[in-house]
């Protein structure tokens, strides 16, 4: 199955098609499976659209699925050094997956673009934005690396 195909892939292409940022659109895609509320989850990805708030840097697609990550793996005790060691192996494996597939996690890059920030004004999403944008492409592209490694590391019941 290619990643663009999976179930959480077509739900984080719609979400960015009705407007969410591609942060907002891989972790809402995967809202299931975790224990937040939608606005909460929308509030905490909603920085790391265009590279972290149009500054060009990790793409908002990966930010999401490694947000998601964090929520359905992610440690939370301070001392807890085998959980943060396994959730920063976790998080420079689902990376290194979407980065063999494109070449990059960096936003501008991935875009071709050689400025390193933007201004802060985001684009009005029209049928020739997203035409000129690989950024659908791309969020699916995560959303269906994080599921895939969700199916090879089964939740714990106790994570939803």
């Amino acid at each position: 199955m290619k990643y663009e195909e999976s179930k959480y892939a077509k739900k984080a292409g719609e979400n960015f098609r009705a407007g969410y940022n591609c942060s907002q659109s891989v972790v809402l895609a995967f809202e299931d499976l975790y224990d937040i509320d939608r606005e909460t989850a929308l509030k905490v990805s909603s920085s790391f659209g265009g590279g972290m708030g149009r500054l060009r840097e990790v793409c908002g697609g990966v930010s999401g699925m490694l947000i998601v990550a964090g929520l359905l793996y992610g440690y939370h005790e301070p001392r807890d050094y085998e959980g943060k060691s396994e959730h920063y192996a976790r998080v420079q494996e689902l990376a290194k997956a979407y980065e063999a597939e494109n070449g990059s996690i960096v936003c501008r890059e991935l875009l071709g673009l050689t400025q390193k920030r933007d201004e802060p004004k985001p684009e009005q999403r029209t049928e020739e934005y997203y035409k000129k944008r690989p950024c659908e492409q791309l969020v699916k592209m995560a959303a269906g690396i994080m599921e895939a490694y969700i199916k090879e590391h089964p939740l714990e019941k106790s994570n939803k």
